[in-house]
């Protein structure tokens, strides 16, 4: 890596002890990139978290590694990440196989797979902020990832929102999301170690599930379901049917991939905006409006529909700005597939290329003030890869919609019932691969 600024410190650890405890700190991974940009650039070298990584920053370095034009590079897990998913991750492919992937996977994803969840997700909110009544005070991020996994859950194996099953599912979840960014040893009693075991564990449980289904002792009309009958299909001769085959271990992995995608960066994004409408009273006014003109316009005893959920201006501008401040994904991590160079710098085939995302989203340039929350922001279109709330390019989150319907619907309920107040000020956050407040938020909510 010569020619390009940076330390990268100590024999073996390199600078994985500073990276780990810049990730807690209130301003997470940004800490870290933005000392060494103030004394090495835009661009610098490190040695983190077992490997070689130059981290860049900016639109034109967003672009060139998020469009990955002509194979230029691939996407590239820490290790622990690339254990705990598997091989056929989707996130772990590319190419011809990421796009058959990913073809496969997006059934559920997709407008019309979400439209025939919409009632599911909407009884799975208002049964959630029921309970809210009676229980006053609430830990938002603990009551945001218990909705989006019944959700998530439901849609891909149908899974029961509440039970055994479902609570020997949420454990094993939690120890599998907190592995992604730890050090790599597999010993015991280490983040790596844990995520490992819980990973078999869930794919024990994947496995009973489809032996049920293939013996036809259980039949759902979930994306598990899809799946299993993709894979009956068709003889080895028969080409097209086999386009649309997955492996067992193919369906494992990638049902774990879209759990792990479909639920911690919305856990995050929800938690942060309640934390964001709740220090910007007139942000929070102003959606409420939004929420009330709908619930006004609407028959008594009707509950939301479909066309009033595509029908929030404000709403969406308030997600977009909470996923620019919040950052939930700080970093997008690829890996050079071939010699190129980027802001003058040659970078080698096999380097791993870490682009930070927080300074883009940061970049006064084009958010002026980038410290404050303001949804307006949004009103007018930005310059391509300014905000990469979602990503961008072939890689760019397939859950996307499922997100904006997920937090849509749950703030639309949340703002026509509730005030709340938080009951502590703390801006640390987790030390984990997505962005989330350390304290968990916790609130103490009034019905309005």
């Amino acid at each position: 890596m010569e020619g390009i600024p940076g330390d990268l410190g100590w024999p073996v650890i390199g600078e994985s002890l500073s990276f780990l405890s810049d990730f807690s700190s209130p301003a997470g991974i940004f800490s870290f990139m933005n000392k060494r940009q103030q004394r090495y650039g835009k661009v610098f070298k490190s040695f983190v978290l077992g490997r070689y990584t130059v981290f860049m920053t900016g639109r034109e370095a967003s672009k060139i590694l998020l469009t990955g034009k002509d194979g230029m590079v691939s996407l590239n897990l820490f290790y622990t990440g690339q254990q705990v998913l598997g091989t056929t991750s989707l996130l772990q492919t590319n190419g011809e196989a990421h796009k058959r992937l990913r073809r496969l996977i997006a059934e559920p994803l997709s407008i019309d797979g979400l439209k025939k969840y919409f009632n599911f997700i909407n009884s799975q909110a208002i049964e959630t902020l029921d309970q809210w009544a009676e229980r006053r005070r609430i830990s938002v991020l603990e009551e945001a990832s218990s909705f989006t996994l019944k959700v998530i859950g439901n849609m891909i194996m149908s899974l029961e929102p509440s039970g055994e099953e479902q609570e020997k599912f949420r454990a094993n979840f939690k120890i599998i999301s907190s592995s992604f960014a730890s050090l790599p040893f597999k010993i015991p009693g280490t983040a790596f170690y844990n995520g490992i075991k819980a990973r078999d564990s869930m794919h024990e449980m994947i496995d009973s599930i489809i032996a049920r289904r293939r013996s036809g002792e259980v039949i759902q009309q979930d994306f598990l379901e899809s799946l299993i009958i993709k894979h009956s299909k068709g003889t080895e001769a028969d080409a097209s049917a086999n386009e649309d085959k997955l492996t067992d271990k193919q369906m494992k992995d990638n049902i774990l991939t879209l759990l792990v995608a479909g639920h911690d960066t919305t856990t995050a994004a929800l938690t942060w905006l309640m934390k964001f409408l709740g220090e910007n009273p007139q942000v929070l006014e102003k959606l409420r409006e939004e929420h009330m003109g709908i619930k006004a316009n609407r028959k008594d005893g009707t509950d939301l529909t479909w066309s009033e959920l595509n029908n929030m201006p404000y709403t969406a501008k308030v997600i977009s700005e909470t996923l620019r401040r919040a950052t939930v994904l700080p970093w997008f991590s690829r890996k050079a597939a071939q010699d190129f160079e980027i802001d003058g710098y040659n970078i080698k085939k096999g380097w791993s290329l870490n682009l930070d995302v927080v300074s883009i989203h940061h970049d006064p340039e084009t958010f002026p003030d980038p410290y404050k929350f303001d949804p307006s922001r949004f009103d007018a279109p930005l310059k391509p890869f300014s905000f990469l709330g979602f990503g961008n390019g072939p890689r760019m989150c397939p859950g996307i919609n499922l997100a904006k319907v997920e937090i849509s619907i749950f703030i639309h309920h949340l703002v026509c019932r509730y005030n709340w107040r938080p009951l502590e000020k703390n801006d640390s956050v987790q030390p984990t691969l997505v962005r989330m407040p350390k304290n968990k938020y916790p609130i103490m909510v009034e019905p309005l």
